[in-house]
């Protein structure tokens, strides 16, 4: 049966060059980095390279990444250390409506803590203004945190702009870059960043290991307790694996960004040419341009994203209905939502990420296949054929 992943905002595939070079160190002998003796060093040595690697991917020094678990710690970690170490200047903390859950759900655990947060709105292609922030910013304020672009629509917020005001005013500044980093170019010095989340798994990395980017002379308390590891701000014997893999997969993502970028955008906007003209009543998520390269959101009216999912799955292509932790939820996107999109609409979101092995002759399979099913769902609608 044919196989088509579409689904890279879940996750990416593993390089095939990252195989290789992973290889050797599975089959010796890897000390504990901590140690002295000279397995430890081996093991201390490679993630020195790694972290280097991972720096360079966002113009960043080798001190200020900090190896985790995956984006969702590095989110928790930046929110929750940050917050706890700036309590004496102020309890005030700036999201978006967008944020991811690992996001929000720190923040939730904040509130409750005695944070206030400040939410603020998005317009109809899911972008922040600037200007809301700087609106909203007070003498209490301690953290923006605003994602650089959402996985789920696709846009890639105005970054460059929230860091000069945040910069200006004081504020230290986190953004949750899972999605974007090493998949589009990111300078946190360009940008003024002083926090960022990335994780292995979104540009060919390994599951289970992400990273934060800490500005040099950033406090933070540490979220997770115990050893010394990562300079005392991240406790816990690293994923020597993880780590070189996410460094290598950093590696290839610089070096290969421009061809990787044409060539899923190229494939991206067939698919969407493509449904747009052999399917009617479909709406595109997100900014029609300032997205990110593989992203194809979409709602198809009258019938239920889950639906597509699952009938596509049968044909041997792999889509999501929105974000992967969200995707087992009856409810609408929150990010959809926000966007204005209504709830019933909402519903029909379907999501297409495209990544560097996919083709156009799965683009062109995809293309054969889905208008049969939308036909065929909308065909069992009441509501399609209320308003054919």
């Amino acid at each position: 049966m044919t196989k088509i992943y579409m689904d890279n905002a879940s996750g990416n595939p593993i390089h095939p060059v990252i195989v290789e070079v992973i290889t050797p160190f599975l089959k010796e002998c890897l000390g504990n980095p901590s140690n002295l003796h000279q397995f430890g060093r081996v093991a201390s040595d490679a993630i020195q390279v790694h972290r280097g690697h991972v720096a360079d991917l966002i113009n960043a020094k080798p001190n200020e990444i900090i190896f985790t678990s995956s984006g969702t710690e590095a989110n928790n970690t930046a929110l929750k250390g940050i917050a706890a170490a700036h309590k004496k200047k102020g309890n005030h903390i700036i999201a978006s409506q967008i944020e991811h859950f690992s996001v929000l759900n720190p923040l939730k655990s904040l509130e409750k803590s005695g944070y206030e947060v400040t939410y603020l709105p998005v317009d109809k292609y899911g972008t922040v203004n600037p200007n809301d922030i700087r609106n909203a910013i007070k003498p209490t304020t301690i953290i923006v945190s605003i994602m650089y672009a959402n996985g789920e629509i696709g846009t890639i917020e105005p970054i460059k702009e929230i860091g000069n005001i945040t910069k200006e005013k004081g504020v230290i500044f986190h953004t949750d870059a899972v999605a974007a980093a090493g998949n589009i170019p990111v300078d946190v010095k360009e940008c003024n960043i002083d926090a960022m989340s990335m994780s292995a798994n979104q540009f060919g990395g390994l599951s289970g290991t992400g990273a934060l980017y800490l500005r040099e002379g950033v406090r933070i308390l540490p979220f997770m307790e115990g050893g010394i590891q990562e300079g005392g701000r991240r406790a816990g014997t690293e994923n020597i694996i993880g780590i070189i893999a996410m460094g290598k997969a950093a590696e290839l993502a610089k070096s290969e960004m421009p061809q990787r970028m044409k060539k899923i955008q190229e494939l991206r906007n067939q698919l969407k040419e493509g449904i747009l003209k052999n399917i009617n009543h479909v709406c595109v998520n997100g900014h029609p341009t300032n997205r990110l390269p593989g992203n194809l959101s979409l709602c198809i009216e009258y019938i239920e994203g889950e639906s597509i999912l699952l009938f596509l799955d049968m044909q041997g292509i792999a889509i999501s209905s929105g974000s992967a932790c969200t995707s087992r939820s009856l409810k609408a996107s929150h990010v959809i939502m926000a966007t204005g999109v209504d709830a019933a609409l909402a519903q029909g979101t379907v999501l297409f990420s495209l990544g560097i092995n996919n083709t156009a002759d799965d683009v062109r399979f995809v293309l054969e296949k889905l208008p049969p099913i939308v036909e065929r769902l909308r065909q069992m609608s009441p509501l399609y054929n209320q308003n054919k």
